[in-house]
Formats: C-alpha cells, sequence, structure tokens
C-alpha cells in the first residue's frame, strides 16, 4: 500500500501555528493531484491544501483544531481503485425512493382523513365551526361539507360560535437561525479593530474634493491609456499617486510608533484594502511613490484578483505605510475608516455625487467626492492631518501639477 502523507505547509516565517479550515472532501473520497481538498486558516490569511496525488483520501485533522505547521493533516492511499460508475447506487436510490412513494400514497388517505381543505379551513375559522365530518376523498373536509355542516347546526348556536372571536392566522414565515463557525481570521482581525480602538488615540478629518479635473483627465485619457498599458485608468492608480506626493510633504503620516520611538519611512509602502469573499484584505503596493500611474494599476488590479481568488500571500499583505479604502464603490457616503495598525493614517474615498459648489462666485453642479483621514494622534498633530488632506485635494483638483512633479 503507498500512503502519501499531507503536511501543513508553512504559510509565512513568523507562523508556527494554523487552523484547520473547511474540508471539501470528506473521509474516504477518491481526490485528485492538485485538486483543493481543504483550506488552513491564519491570523493574516486562509490558504489552501492541495492533493498530492490521485487516491483515496483520509483526514488526519478535522475542521476547527490547532495545528502546526509540518503537522500531517491528511493522508492519500494511492494503491486505492478509483470508484466504479455511480449509476448502481442511483439505482438503488431510485427504488428506495419509489418504495418510500408508494408507501407515502398508501398512507395518502388515512393521513387526509378529517384535515380541511384550505378553503374548508378558513371558513371553519371564520364561522367558528367545530366537528365538522369530511365526505371527500379519504375523509378530507372539504367547502361542501363546512356549508352542509352549518345548515344543521342550530340558529342560536351557530350564531353563539359566529360572535366568539376567531382565532388568529396560522403565520407560515420562517423563523430559522443559522449558525457558523468564526474563521481564525475573522477572530483575529476583531482583536485587532479593538485593540485599535483601545491603544490608539484615532481622530477622523475631513474633507472635499471637487472631482471635475480627474473625470475630465480620465475621459481624454483612458482609451490612449488602455491601448498603451492594456490597463484601464482607474481613480485609485490617481488617489495613490496624490498621497504619495502629499506624504513626501508629511513625513508623520507615513510614520508608526514603535515603543517610544517614531519610525519614518524613505518610501511609501501603500495598502488597497480589498473586498474578498474572506473578507477585508490589504494587500501592500511596494514603494509606490515611484511606480508611474499604469504601473500602480497593473499591481493593484494583480493583487485584487489574488484576493479574490483567495490566493494572497502573507508577504503581500505584510507591511504598509499608509492605507487606502475605497467604500464609494458600495455606495458609502461618508465614514471614519479606523487604522491598520501600526500605520498611524488611513485615507477613506467614497462615492461621487453631483452637488452644488460656489466655482468663481457662480453656483455650479460639480461632481464631489468626501475625503476622510483617520490618525493617530500620538504621532500625528492635527494640523498635519489637516494639511495633508488638504495637499491630497489640491493634487486631485489639479491633476497635472501632481504628474508634473
Amino acid at each position: 500500500m503507498s500512503i502519501v502523507e499531507i503536511k501543513i505547509p508553512s504559510p509565512g516565517e513568523s507562523i508556527t501555528e494554523v487552523e484547520i479550515g473547511s474540508w471539501f472532501k470528506t473521509d474516504g473520497d477518491y481526490v485528485k493531484l492538485d485538486e483543493t481538498i481543504c483550506e488552513i486558516e491564519t491570523d493574516k490569511a486562509t490558504l489552501p491544501l492541495i492533493a498530492e496525488s490521485d487516491g483515496v483520501l483520509k483526514i488526519l485533522l478535522h475542521a476547527g483544531e490547532i495545528a502546526n505547521v509540518g503537522d500531517v493533516a491528511c493522508s492519500i492511499d494511492t494503491a486505492a481503485a478509483k470508484p466504479k460508475s455511480v449509476s448502481t447506487k442511483i439505482s438503488r436510490d431510485s427504488s428506495e425512493k419509489s418504495t418510500v412513494e408508494d408507501k407515502s400514497v398508501a398512507n395518502a388517505d388515512s393521513y387526509a382523513e378529517g384535515h380541511p381543505s384550505p378553503a374548508a379551513r378558513k371558513m371553519m375559522a371564520e364561522q367558528g365551526l367545530t366537528g365538522v365530518s369530511g365526505e371527500g376523498p379519504g375523509g378530507r373536509i372539504t367547502k361542501q361539507d363546512v356549508l352542509q355542516h352549518a345548515q344543521q347546526v342550530p340558529e342560536s348556536v351557530a350564531s353563539t360560535t359566529v360572535s366568539k372571536q376567531a382565532p388568529p392566522p396560522v403565520v407560515s414565515a420562517s423563523r430559522n437561525i443559522k449558525r457558523e463557525r468564526l474563521s481564525r481570521l475573522r477572530r483575529k482581525l476583531a482583536e485587532r479593530l479593538v485593540a485599535v480602538k483601545n491603544e490608539t488615540a484615532m481622530l477622523t478629518t475631513f474633507n472635499e474634493v471637487d472631482m471635475h479635473a480627474i473625470i475630465e483627465l480620465r475621459s481624454q485619457c483612458k482609451e490612449t491609456f488602455l491601448e498603451k498599458y492594456d490597463v484601464k485608468l482607474g481613480y485609485m492608480s490617481l488617489f495613490t499617486k496624490a498621497c504619495t506626493e502629499a506624504l513626501r510633504d508629511f513625513p508623520a503620516v507615513n510614520a508608526q510608533l514603535d515603543g517610544e520611538e517614531i519610525v519614518f519611512h524613505d518610501y511609501v509602502d501603500m495598502g488597497i484594502a480589498v473586498s474578498a469573499p474572506k473578507g477585508l484584505m490589504v494587500p501592500v503596493v511596494r514603494n509606490a511613490e515611484s511606480l508611474t500611474l499604469a504601473q500602480i494599476e497593473m499591481e493593484i488590479g494583480r493583487l485584487a484578483k489574488r484576493a479574490r481568488d483567495n490566493k494572497l500571500s502573507i508577504d503581500e499583505m505584510a507591511g504598509g505605510t499608509f492605507s487606502i479604502t475605497n467604500g464609494g464603490v458600495f455606495g458609502s457616503m461618508l465614514s471614519t475608516p479606523i487604522l491598520n495598525p501600526p500605520q498611524s493614517a488611513i485615507l477613506g474615498m467614497h462615492n461621487i455625487v453631483d452637488r452644488p459648489m460656489a466655482v468663481n462666485g457662480k453656483v455650479e453642479i460639480r461632481p464631489v467626492m468626501y475625503l476622510a483621514l483617520s490618525y493617530d494622534h500620538r504621532i500625528v498633530d492635527g494640523q498635519q492631518s489637516v494639511s495633508f488632506l488638504v495637499r491630497v485635494r489640491e493634487y486631485l483638483e489639479n491633476p497635472t501639477r501632481m504628474l508634473l512633479v
């Protein structure tokens, strides 16, 4: 017998412990080479466990169990024969189903006896009638049975019965509940969010941006940009560029606290919040300050696709000196984004809405976006945070200035 052991792989250098997530196969199933058979969860990501050969699966570690890197999660018997066609099982199941159906038909008459039809039940409830005998098929009480019974009931009794309050209608709405195990990633995220609220002096400052110039720029350049770089020019690359330029003038917004020291960075590793099936992921665009708009768009697109496919590695999410989150894609008008520790600030983008604005002494309808900057007041002063956000707005309202820097 040839047994292949599938061990827990190492998700990253600093991670030695994982939690077994969902199994996509059951014990005894036949699996194929390179097939995803399970998910393992860490504090930062969910990673797939891949079958290393064809064979019959034997599960050794079950969902919810804590395991160390290198532990054997399951084994595959490569000598086991591939199961035959399931036609025999289908025939057997069909036969059993037919037997059940025959029994159901045989018992249908006894079940119907004494049970009113929907119309009859309604009439009995309205008139407060009881003791109606059924003359329908299998003894079922029909509407005609109710009418006939009502004529036989004495008028005094019927009037008394009718005067009684009708029973409340039967409510058929569902009241089911569903419970799901909180993933290790979600539990760790919850801990981090609570820690941010408790351990930082987080404040949020707001501003608004006239998006007219940005929209005009994209409209004029989108076809040429797409043709030249094979990627669309989006808002995220322009906002990333504006933030990297503004961070040069306000380095504290790009810093982080380490004990009693402030760590300043001469580079910008930009975290981009991405909505993925497993929850919010924040992959990092390295050295965003040195990338062109096309390079930023391509890297964001690559990371976003890996996030949606649940293939992000720990290294792709580690680090980050500043982050951007875009709630506007979901219709958010305004929010207070929460910090991504140990970073000291995060920019929140929102939806673009036509609003009246004063332009050169006249009221005009302009596309406006509200921006929010959440920051750690222990590192960033109020003047720095407000000035940084104003600088971002200036770059966005005058994009040529940003691109010529």
